[in-house]
């Protein structure tokens, strides 16, 4: 429904029947989940402060990196000519900066709480994803994608390194295996919705005519994953500090 909305009009019969079935399905696989002895996915997850906005935060990393890298590598191929291999390459900034980042990131968040680094992480992808549609065009040189690129990837690498303790930090050790699962799913839904929403408003907005076209709905379709991921910094703020974060789990401890 998502990927063919605009080519086959918002209100067509398959386009419409496709959300409903979609949406019924969601709703009853909750309704089942909230009944079941041994849920899935328990439900009581999703009360948890830390879960919930951890969770709700990845949705957006997830939705506004892979739809805009998704798009990028094509902008590269399509509008300024190179090769698949030349394409990936320059988004190498952008994409191996986690590497350099997380383990940084990881050691200090033990020490001072996820918090700040979840919220500064979406910051700073949103940061470079806004920079990157302010700057683009069809014949944009690469040393002015460099530095928007390198900024996305340490928000990258910052958000990567303690979302996932937090995420099994909120809930009891018999669990984690749950929560681990819970929270792969949910970025992997965020990844599939911002390719397919994105490529959407792309296909609305631009296309493959020529290069100012392309650059036309890669814009457009960059402001929006920027909206998504600084949303889901403010979301990210809804984390507890790392002291109200670690009294669940001394808690568990004591009992």
């Amino acid at each position: 429904g998502l990927v063919h909305g605009n080519s086959d009009g918002w209100g067509s019969p398959q386009i419409v029947a496709s959300l409903a079935v979609g949406t019924a399905l969601l709703a009853a696989f909750v309704a089942w989940e909230g009944r079941a002895k041994e849920p899935m996915l328990p439900l009581r997850f999703f009360k948890d402060r830390a879960f919930a906005a951890a969770n709700g935060a990845s949705l957006a990393m997830y939705f506004g990196m892979f739809g805009s890298v998704f798009l990028l590598s094509q902008f590269f191929q399509t509008a300024q000519g190179y090769s698949p291999l030349e394409a990936g390459l320059r988004v190498l900034p952008w994409t191996a900066m986690p590497m350099l980042v997380a383990p940084i990131a990881g050691a200090l968040s033990d020490r001072i709480g996820g918090r700040p680094f979840l919220a500064g992480g979406l910051a700073l992808q949103a940061i470079g994803l806004a920079w990157i549609a302010a700057v683009s065009s069809a014949d944009v040189g690469y040393s002015s994608l460099v530095g928007p690129f390198v900024v996305s990837g340490i928000g990258m690498g910052m958000f990567f390194a303690p979302v996932a303790n937090i995420v099994l930090t909120a809930v009891g050790a018999r669990d984690e295996g749950k929560a681990s699962g819970a929270s792969n799913a949910i970025r992997e839904v965020g990844g599939v919705f911002g390719v397919a929403v994105l490529a959407s408003i792309f296909a609305r907005t631009g296309g493959y005519e020529s290069p100012a076209i392309f650059n036309d709905g890669l814009v457009a379709a960059t402001w929006v994953g920027a909206a998504v991921v600084a949303a889901g910094a403010v979301i990210a703020l809804a984390v507890p500090g790392k002291q109200r974060a670690e009294a669940p789990a001394a808690a568990l401890e004591a009992a």
